[in-house]
């Protein structure tokens, strides 16, 4: 990750955790804690989310468009237990990949509710993954960190 984006990353989670998890108020952000693949050191990186239902939220891959898919995709493949800063709340999370039916289903909806989405699939020939990010509720609310 370049210096400009890792800085640009911190504003971000500086914001949101100051605002109680608002950084935009046009936009739901989530702070996802992932292990680095490779590294195995924690990562925290914002992320635009959709709910899916009471208990899951969509991320979409999209890496800006980049033609390859960002890092934080690949660490939650090798390593997909996770936690998310939701709002005020954390919570532990179990990250999958979307197939493809769910996949064309969720994207629909999303691009209908955020039309900024379908120029970020166009600028790319690869195919976005989108990752569900399961969140769990039995006794998984955690202590913002």
């Amino acid at each position: 990750m370049s210096r400009e984006l890792d800085s640009s990353h911190q504003r971000v989670i500086e914001t949101f955790r100051a605002n109680g998890g608002v950084v935009d108020p046009g936009l739901d952000l989530l702070l996802l804690h992932h292990v680095g693949a490779r590294s195995g050191r924690e990562r925290v990186t914002p992320l635009a989310y959709w709910r899916v239902d009471d208990t899951s939220v969509a991320v979409l891959a999209s890496n800006r468009g980049a033609p390859k898919h960002p890092d934080w995709y690949h660490n939650l493949v090798t390593k997909p237990d996770a936690k998310t800063e939701i709002g005020t709340e954390t919570f532990l999370a179990r990250a999958r990949v979307a197939v493809p039916n769910e996949r064309s289903k969720l994207l629909r909806r999303i691009t209908e509710q955020t039309p900024s989405v379908s120029a970020a699939l166009k600028r790319t020939a690869r195919e976005i993954p989108l990752v569900i990010l399961e969140l769990r509720t039995d006794d998984a609310r955690l202590a913002a960190s």
